[in-house]
């Protein structure tokens, strides 16, 4: 069964969220906050539980995951990032944006779209996902908890262990952080694109 950690949203205990960054290491897959909604995480060097997390989302290798960054120099490993490119993802995090970007040969090719070379990036604006990051000190392979036949994402940590209890290893409980998803822009073209309308006000990057 699901372990559950109750941490506070604001200050997580130091404690728990090592043990959590410990579970991480060893493979295990894990729901944590962000500012946008809850999500699904992983090490982004464990294939099996990369595809464990991909089981439970339904999606293919088609569907983009996400690397959750710390900071700009984290996706500036993982991410070929130019000035231009550089100026908007300053402008926009930490946020509930998730960025399309050219993938640096950091990025193991199974996490790349298999077509594009690119890869989704994020820096979320959240104190426990944040202090997670920082435990773990390198970025947390993720997606947007949404499972399959469901219109919003989970938002209750008690609801999330009993539907999952039996297909993540831990839910690290920080109350409700809602339900809206995060918008996702692609800045590998001239201007960037949004492909999903979320959390994040794209009007940071010009458009209406």
């Amino acid at each position: 069964m699901a372990q559950l950690f109750s941490v506070h949203p604001q200050t997580p205990q130091r404690r728990l969220i090592e043990q959590a960054a410990a579970l991480v290491r060893d493979g295990a897959v894990l729901v944590y906050p962000t500012d946008s909604c809850y999500a699904l995480g992983c090490h982004l060097g464990d294939k099996v539980a990369m595809e464990r997390l991909r089981a439970i989302r339904g999606v293919d290798d088609r569907h983009h995951l996400t690397l959750v960054c710390r900071d700009l120099s984290q996706i500036a490993q993982y991410a070929r990032v130019d000035n231009r490119q550089f100026r908007q993802l300053k402008s926009a995090t930490p946020g509930s944006y998730t960025f399309i970007l050219e993938a640096t040969k950091e990025v193991p090719r199974r996490l790349q779209h298999p077509k594009r070379a690119t890869v989704g990036l994020r820096i979320p604006d959240h104190p426990v996902a944040q202090a997670l990051l920082a435990a773990l000190d390198e970025p947390l392979l993720s997606t947007t908890l949404m499972l399959p036949g469901d219109e919003l994402p989970l938002n209750d940590a008690e609801e999330i262990r009993e539907r999952l209890e039996k297909q993540v290893d831990l839910v690290l409980d920080a109350g409700s952080c809602g339900f809206e998803p995060t918008t996702v822009v692609d800045l590998t073209g001239e201007v960037p694109v949004i492909v999903r309308i979320g959390k994040g006000d794209p009007g940071i990057f010009g458009i209406e």
